[in-house]
């Protein structure tokens, strides 16, 4: 093989890795749930413009597709989606509940059956809204969350636990859907109801907090009517988040709390496990599950300090046993029946794929949407897991992915180029899996750094509130930290360091083009850029008021809004740099972009604008991620001077 290796500059390395195979890589098994002892999961579709379908996997262990093309299982409940599907097993076989993104209804159907609206449509704004459904047969309704937009603004909308009947009677009728309590709250996720079905337990919160500042878990009687009783309070408040909620199979409370800084799990108010790790995350989507509990009292988990492990917690001890296998990071997607537990893991051999781990026997198996290495995985990049200091000392996560092709060495005096890589939320992180994306600038001899920046999850409370008022400094100072760290030492080139992001990863890219002179380039896909605008009505209702944590408050601080602003400061930014955007983003809208490019005219910075019809927030067809992923090298192959090989070239404009 030593034969074989040629040298070649950085970024030029021969790869087969293109951007048609990363794109039809992207996405990943969601929502996973049993159906009688069959596991189904919602499955992405990058080649079929982006939808999502259901998949079930049959008792021969081979996998069906469920609902066919148009049919698109996703919600658009605080835009960011919830759980868009259940089903019940009935005398006639399975009966499925879904939300098809379309239209956002609720059909009904059984396999290989046409379906059928159990919701009506509105003309009023977004419209009528579902998410979590949970079939409920011998009640002959759905308990789900309704989000109901009263006026055409993106925060003219109200959400209420509420009960459609499964008879399809409120298909043309929104009278005949049931809500289950009065409004109270501005959020709300889906009911979970008791053993017995005689008492309900929901989380909430009202603005401006985000569900990860605080969030009250409610807890009423069901009456024998179906009605909810008043609903008492038991956990959480201003600055405790209850991360999910659910019911030990005795009927004892379980939840995860940050009351201690960490997310811990709870059963009634007792602490199981008490660790400087997370047992829950960021709620920003309806529906997800760090732990489920078994029949026997034992209850699955998803813990970890960064990283996750799916382990089962034995609530008399205290202990966790972890699952054997090569996963490491699972996915807040758990679900259980009898004593099997179905997670969703990956690591950095392999993407998401659904795993199965039996409680008896501690066995862990791949039973679907199963890994296939589509090259060589001698081409994966190999993570370096490292810590770095960034001002006052402050400790910086990061996953270095340094070039690798095992056919390709550079010239011995070159060093590579590297791209900083800046999550989204900012309340998230980069978890450290297979990322075909990434592997197809590692291939090519260009670098990859994710950073997980302060206000990152998985460190703690005290790690996540670093960019408390803080954003566009915090995570813009830590990228840089991590990207001059990397050029001290030796490992990349100072003079071809580049920074990329979406959505808030976005903001900190512009931010830190506008603010600092450490990078020679970036890419800015689908950003937050005019901080005054977003505030005033310029995003949807969910995030409306989360610049009042990570700036501060627009009435006290309205000078800041504009000083940390890239949108302000088009005129700082003096490097190449490519924007990507979707047309019917609603959380991120256009109209930034475009004001923003607006205000460089003129100023001779060499940039590319792409935007793309039929995509929201963050792209799901694979001809957008081709084209997305094809110009974002010609960039860095234009400004880093290395031929890509039989790339289109990005025409930049000034």
């Amino acid at each position: 093989m030593g034969e074989t290796v040629r040298t070649l500059a950085y970024g030029s390395w021969p790869s087969p890795i293109d951007a048609a195979l990363a794109a039809a890589h992207d996405g990943r098994p969601e929502d996973v749930g049993f159906v009688g002892d069959e596991v189904w999961w919602t499955a992405p579709r990058p080649t079929e413009d982006g939808r999502r379908t259901l998949v079930r996997r049959r008792a021969d262990g081979g996998e069906e597709v469920l609902l066919p093309a148009p049919w698109n299982v996703r919600s658009r409940v605080i835009e960011y989606g919830g759980r868009p599907w259940d089903a019940a097993v009935t005398a006639g076989g399975p009966l499925i509940v879904f939300v098809n993104f379309a239209d956002q209804r609720l059909y009904r159907c059984a396999p290989g059956g046409e379906p059928r609206p159990l919701t009506p449509r509105s003309p009023v704004g977004g419209g009528l809204r579902w998410a979590e459904p949970r079939v409920l047969v011998e009640r002959g309704e759905v308990w789900c969350v309704l989000e109901e937009f009263t006026g055409d603004g993106p925060t003219d909308v109200r959400r209420v636990p509420a009960a459609v009947p499964l008879d399809g009677s409120a298909a043309e009728d929104r009278d005949a859907v049931r809500e289950l309590t009065p409004e109270r709250h501005r959020f709300v996720t889906g009911p979970r109801l008791a053993p017995g079905g005689r008492r309900a337990a929901w989380l909430a919160w009202d603005h401006p907090r985000m569900p990860w500042d605080g969030t009250e878990l409610l807890v009423a009687d069901i009456g024998p009517d179906g009605v909810l009783g008043p609903p008492e309070t038991v956990a959480g408040g201003p600055r405790e988040s209850i991360a999910q909620v659910d019911w030990a199979p005795d009927g004892a409370l379980l939840y995860a709390s940050d009351r201690t800084g960490w997310w811990n799990l709870y059963r009634d108010g007792r602490p199981l496990c008490p660790r400087e790790e997370e047992f829950g995350g960021p709620l920003w989507k309806l529906g997800m599950r760090w732990f489920a509990p078994l029949d026997n009292g034992l209850i699955a988990v998803v813990h970890g300090r960064g990283a996750t492990a799916l382990g089962i917690l034995d609530p008399e001890t205290g202990e966790v046993v972890d699952a054997a296998g090569p996963w490491t990071e699972f996915a807040p997607a758990l679900a259980t029946h009898g004593e099997r537990i179905a997670a969703v893991g990956a690591s950095p051999r392999s993407a998401y794929e659904v795993v199965e781990l039996d409680a008896r026997t501690g066995r862990a198996r791949v039973i679907g949407a199963a890994h296939d290495d589509a090259v060589d995985p001698v081409h994966y990049p190999e993570p370096q897991i490292r810590t770095f200091t960034g001002p006052d000392g402050r400790e910086i996560h990061a996953h270095v992915y340094p070039p690798h092709n095992p056919d390709c060495v550079a010239p011995g005096d070159e060093l590579p180029p590297y791209v900083i890589w800046a999550h989204g939320g900012p309340t998230s992180r980069a978890p450290l899996v297979l990322d075909l994306e990434i592997a197809y600038f590692t291939s090519r001899g260009i670098g990859v750094a994710e950073v997980n920046y302060g206000g990152s999850t998985g460190y703690g409370r005290r790690y996540r509130e670093q960019l408390r008022e803080q954003w566009g400094v915090v995570d813009v100072e830590d990228c840089a930290a991590v990207a001059l760290a990397l050029a001290e030492e030796g490992t990349a080139d100072p003079d071809r360091l580049a920074v990329r992001g979406g959505s808030a990863g976005g903001w900190t890219a512009a931010a830190s083009l506008a603010g600092t002179d450490v990078y020679a380039c970036g890419t800015i896909s689908y950003p937050v850029l005019d901080l005054t605008e977003w505030q005033a009505g310029g995003t949807h209702d969910f995030e409306s008021r989360y610049l009042e944590s990570l700036i501060g408050p627009y009435a006290e601080v309205p000078a800041r809004y504009a000083e940390r602003s890239p949108a302000e400061h088009a005129d700082r930014i003096t490097v190449p740099f490519l924007l990507l955007q979707g047309l019917d983003d609603v959380i991120c809208p256009p109209a930034q972009c475009e004001r923003f490019l607006a205000r460089l005219a003129g100023r001779g910075v060499p940039h590319a604008y792409l935007a793309f019809a039929g995509e929201g927030h963050g792209f799901r067809r694979a001809e957008t991620m081709v084209r997305a992923l094809e110009a974002e090298l010609s960039l860095y192959a234009q400004v880093f001077g290395i031929d890509p090989r039989g790339i289109p070239t990005l025409e930049l404009t000034t």
